[in-house]
Formats: C-alpha cells, structure tokens, sequence
C-alpha cells in the first residue's frame, strides 16, 4: 500500500510545525497555531493529492516557486494525522519531533495555549523542536528552558516498506561521470546517497548492516550513507527496491539507474556509444527531470 511506504516517512518534507506569534487579539498576546505540513516539488503534485486523498483532511496550497504545500491545521483534522503516526511509528529524529508535537496539541486541546502558564509550556516544547524558537521568543520568553528530547531509539525496523518510503523521501540516486585514466578518458560511477540529521547516526549503522553493504561518513551536522560499489549495486540496491519499489519522482530517477547499470554490466560504459547513452539518460535524471507521470511510478 502506498500509506504504509510513503506516509510513515516523508523527508525531509514533512514536518510537525508550532507556530507562536504576537497577536493582541488573545489575552496572552500571542497567538499559537497548531500544524502538519508536507513541502515537495511540484513535480510530485499528483503524489501529493494521493496523500490528501489518503488522508482526507487539509488542502494543498501552490506557491510562487516550484514548490508546493500539503497543509493540515484543525485540532479536529489533526486527530488524522495524529493517529496515522501512532498507527505506523516514525524512526528517525522525527519520532522524538512528533512525540513534542504531541505534547503541546494536548495542551492545545485542553485550551491551555490561552492562558500565560500554557504558552510558556509550548514555547518550550517548541524550543526543543525541529530548529528550535527565533530570536523574537528567545527575547520573548529569555527564562524558558527546553524541554528534553524524548530519547528515540533508531534501530532500523526491517520493514522493507518503511525503507521504500523513506528513500523515497530521503533517497538519492546519482551517475558520476568523472575523468579518469581510461580509453575513453572518463569512467562511470553509481551513487546511492540518504543524508539525515547526524542525531541519525544509529540509524545509518542498522543500515549498513540491514542492506549488508555501504558506509556512512559525516558532512558538518548531516550524517550520509551511501552505496558506491557497483557490486553492491547491481546485486543488493537495485534487487530490493525492484522488490519493494519507490514511489514518486525518485522512481523515475532509480529507473535511470537502474538502466544505466544494466549498460554498464554489458561493458557499454568503455564504448563511445554507451557513454553518450549514458550521458543521456544522466541529464534528464533528478534536477534535469522536467515532468512528471505517476502512473510511471507505479
């Protein structure tokens, strides 16, 4: 089912917002809204409506850029989602996000977001959330102490679905064509790429064990994994999500890989002809892809 590979984990695109701002109509003079938001290329619209349909509750809004909103904000409709999430536990930081989330929509639904006590608890939940409060709050509320992190365990759950839905998200699927000393001058090289908040760090070593191949190295606060050997590749990345298949833009993209090292398993990559092939179908994958068709995905 589409639920249980995409919805339980959307990327770095989905996230459990709390909004606190200045608003003289509330007797606390601050006002808090409470919401989910899912923010993808347009190219994944149609995919998106899938998950508004799925879902039932919320809209999308298309904006200015190439981007567009699933937004859910009703304590009613939020209910949806909440459940959803229970249903089908996320595994990375975005757990311990939800669990947080969680905290202050009970306070929400309690009506303590309109008394002063009841603002500072949300700030402080808001404070340990995702990025954290802006410097007006920080001004706003200068004694509020964050409050902890739920500690998340994130060993991976080998469900291979979870997997599917989370490279679908996070996943990246990349053809490097690089100098090198060869007859052609160049050589070809695969990439499979996930990077995730370096709180992930657990995650990424399951990994490594659960697919039995790649390695993990760390980029500032990100940590990635990611699958270079073509053995690998061809016999254990390719073979699993053929089994348990991405859905979206990303499987379009992991279709072109996918092509390509079956070219260069034929040796196509050390002829001329291969390569422009190869160059080809590297152009018009990932920022290169101009549309979009779901049915392909599927």
């Amino acid at each position: 089912m589409i639920c249980n590979r995409i919805f339980r984990r959307w990327v770095a695109s989905h996230c459990f917002l709390i909004s606190i701002s200045k608003d003289n109509k509330f007797k606390t003079g601050w006002r808090v809204k409470h919401y989910f938001a899912i923010h993808i290329h347009k190219k994944d619209q149609a995919l998106l409506e899938k998950i508004n349909n799925f879902f039932n509750v919320g809209k999308i809004y298309v904006n200015k850029d190439d981007f567009i909103q699933y937004l859910v904000f009703s304590v009613k409709k939020l209910q949806v989602i909440r459940k959803h999430f229970e249903d089908y536990p996320l595994h990375t930081r975005k757990r311990a996000d939800f669990e947080l989330w969680i905290k202050a929509f009970e306070l929400i639904q309690n009506k303590e977001h309109l008394t002063a006590p009841g603002i500072q608890k949300i700030v402080a939940i808001k404070a340990s959330l995702n990025l954290g409060i802006p410097d007006e709050l920080k001004a706003a509320f200068p004694t509020i102490v964050p409050v902890e992190r739920p500690n998340v365990e994130n060993i991976i759950n080998p469900d291979p679905h979870w997997l599917a839905g989370f490279t679908s998200a996070e996943g990246s699927f990349f053809i490097h064509i690089y100098k090198a000393n060869t007859k052609l001058g160049v050589a070809v090289k695969l990439i499979f790429k996930l990077d995730q908040h370096v709180r992930d760090e657990q995650l990424f070593k399951d990994l490594v064990k659960y697919l039995g191949c790649g390695k993990i190295y760390f980029d500032r606060e990100v940590v990635v994994y990611w699958v270079t050997k073509y053995s690998d590749i061809l016999e254990k990345i390719i073979p699993f999500f053929k089994k348990y298949p991405i859905i979206g833009v990303k499987a379009l993209d992991f279709n072109d890989f996918s092509q390509v090292a079956e070219l260069m398993k034929d040796n196509k990559h050390l002829t001329q002809q291969g390569l422009d092939q190869i160059r080809k179908i590297k152009t018009s994958m990932n920022q290169g892809r101009k549309s979009f068709d779901l049915q392909a995905s599927h």
